[in-house]
């Protein structure tokens, strides 16, 4: 009956409802399955996800009191051939600790756990306080760091849009090599305030400029620089939890510019939900 419908050959006479009700049948067994396997899938999501943020929780206190007891150790008196013994220790252990903060975060927000409380406010103080942590990593490897101030206003939770600007200009500064330049602005787009860093490193092929943004996900030109490939998926989680997303315009040889989309204005639904713990 199928086949002679798409042929166009289907008359009423060809009506049969005893193969209407086995298709019927067939395709409720199928959106069964279908529905039963997105359950299954979102489950094991949900385990790994719990699982994730079990273990960066649990070994959280540990870290930390393993780098708080590295700083006392070094400042103790310790002879030169020491404290080259300690200093690679105080690195890893910083690394580890590092890695399993950034992992926390990632598993609140994805479980519902870490929401943002957006608020109206001007845009230029984040700016500049991006500047202001990248500055003493963008001095010591010799790029300049500029700010363009532009007077805007938007509406974003300050902790996080910051944390998530901050993951930015840090991998900007990373990728920026000695000489260069990174360049942090605004400007008004539509209902959105638009935040920009731009940068004159290698640039990205745009076969890779979506999946940059995945969880662990690295880059070609991340070969022989350091990181963990979590930072832009966490500034673009932080953007989609308040209403606004982050593009990426990007060539190879001629630098990338990452844009944050900030809200004008509250949404109607609003994400006003206290901030949890980092």
């Amino acid at each position: 009956m199928l086949a002679s419908a798409i042929d166009g050959g289907f008359v009423e006479e060809d009506y049969d409802e005893s193969a209407l009700s086995s298709l019927e049948s067939r395709m409720a067994r199928v959106l069964h399955g279908s529905a039963a396997a997105n359950r299954a899938l979102a489950e094991e999501q949900a385990a790994v996800q719990s699982l994730i943020s079990d273990i960066s929780h649990q070994a959280r206190t540990p870290m930390a009191n393993v780098l708080l007891y590295a700083s006392l150790l070094e400042e103790s008196g310790l002879t030169e051939a020491q404290r080259a013994r300690l200093a690679p220790l105080q690195a890893q252990a910083g690394k580890l600790h590092f890695l399993l903060e950034n992992l926390l975060r990632a598993s609140r927000l994805e479980t519902g756990l870490l929401q943002l409380a957006p608020a109206e406010g001007p845009v230029d103080p984040l700016l500049e306080q991006a500047a202001a942590q990248a500055g003493a990593a963008a001095l010591q490897k010799g790029v300049a760091l500029a700010v363009q101030p532009c007077g805007a206003a938007a509406c974003f939770d300050a902790r996080w849009t910051a944390e998530a600007l901050d993951n930015l200009v840090d991998n900007a500064v990373k990728y920026t090599p000695s000489g260069g330049r990174v360049t942090l602005s605004a400007a008004l787009a539509e209902s959105f305030c638009r935040v920009d860093v731009a940068d004159t490193g290698p640039g990205i092929p745009e076969s890779e400029q979506g999946a940059i943004f995945g969880r662990f996900a690295r880059g070609s030109a991340a070969r022989g620089v350091e990181g963990l490939g979590i930072g832009l998926y966490l500034a673009r989680q932080i953007a989609a939890g308040q209403g606004g997303y982050i593009r990426v315009r990007s060539a190879p040889g001629q630098g990338s510019v990452f844009s944050l989309y900030l809200p004008r204005r509250s949404s109607a639904k609003g994400a006003t939900v206290a901030h949890g713990g980092a």
